[in-house]
């Protein structure tokens, strides 16, 4: 089968390997081309543009940053739907405004192609491992077209309704996780700013029913004691404001994801957008102690 990856970023390269390792055909294309390299050595066909890669292919995967990219992808001059598409299938996994699914697979259709929204839950090292979990917006006829696929990249597949739906349940499970990485944020700063040491808050709270799966990877970065990012705070804020967009167009005051748009404002305004998101910890941690010695 002739695939099509569009998006060799932290989450895209490694799921185009596995496909490259399933022996599947892959032709690639990726805004800046240096990230093409790895999965052109691997064996990937580089393309000059996204409609190549659709021409090529009998179903197009894109893991892309954000809206804006993904529309221009789709629609812009040289983009995915820029030729003929007709029976072909698209497997959207970027993280998305569920609106903005819902208007690429309209463009899709209109021009008799299929499309399923599928972000998945999970950062690099799932991304490599393929232990994945794809949450599934689209018609069921089509989720079955794009399982073979989905299989290699995924430890589960959840279809939670209509296109549109795998966007927004994307977005109600990353409040939480945002939600979680500045309460410990507060939590430490007030353990700190009473004499506790941050190395024993973090062991307990890893030893603890405060901890979620995530937390015991990130203490090296949140100690300081690692660079490594799988989850940026540049990408945490977009989803944040994705979240809030779309809570209020249910009328749900989103009063915590505020609250998380302004901490990781105020990271991104300290040159923290590119460091991995756990480091907000730290970031909430030195902001109540600079605070503390201006009082």
């Amino acid at each position: 089968m002739n695939l099509g990856f569009i998006g060799l970023g932290k989450m895209g390269e490694p799921m185009a390997m596995r496909l490259l390792d399933a022996s599947f055909t892959l032709n690639v294309w990726n805004r800046s081309p240096a990230k093409t390299i790895n999965a052109n050595k691997a064996g990937a066909v580089v393309a000059s543009c996204p409609s190549v890669v659709a021409s090529r292919s009998e179903i197009i995967i894109s893991m892309l940053n954000d809206d804006d990219a993904a529309l221009e992808v789709f629609e812009g001059a040289d983009g995915l739907l820029a030729g003929n598409v007709e029976d072909k299938l698209f497997i959207e996994m970027s993280t998305l405004r569920p609106s903005t699914a819902r208007k690429l697979a309209t463009s899709c259709n209109i021009q008799g192609a299929a499309f399923i929204d599928a972000p998945v839950s999970g950062t690099v090292g799932p991304a490599e491992e393929g232990r994945l979990m794809a949450l599934v917006g689209g018609k069921e006829a089509d989720l079955e077209r794009a399982r073979p696929v989905l299989d290699i990249l995924t430890r589960r597949i959840v279809h939670v309704g209509a296109v549109g739906q795998g966007s927004l349940m994307k977005l109600v499970i990353n409040l939480p996780l945002a939600v979680y990485w500045h309460s410990l944020g507060e939590a430490a700063a007030m353990g700190h700013a009473g004499g506790l040491e941050l190395s024993v808050i973090l062991d307990v709270m890893k030893d603890s029913g405060a901890s979620m799966a995530a937390f015991p990877k990130k203490i090296p970065e949140i100690l300081g004691e690692s660079d490594l990012v799988t989850f940026d705070i540049d990408t945490l804020h977009k989803d944040v404001e994705f979240i809030i967009e779309t809570g209020m167009d249910f009328h749900v005051p989103m009063a915590a994801a505020k609250t998380i748009l302004s901490s990781s404002k105020a990271a991104k305004e300290n040159g923290l957008g590119s460091a991995d998101a756990s480091e907000l910890v730290r970031f909430i941690i030195n902001s109540y102690r600079n605070s503390e010695n201006k009082d």
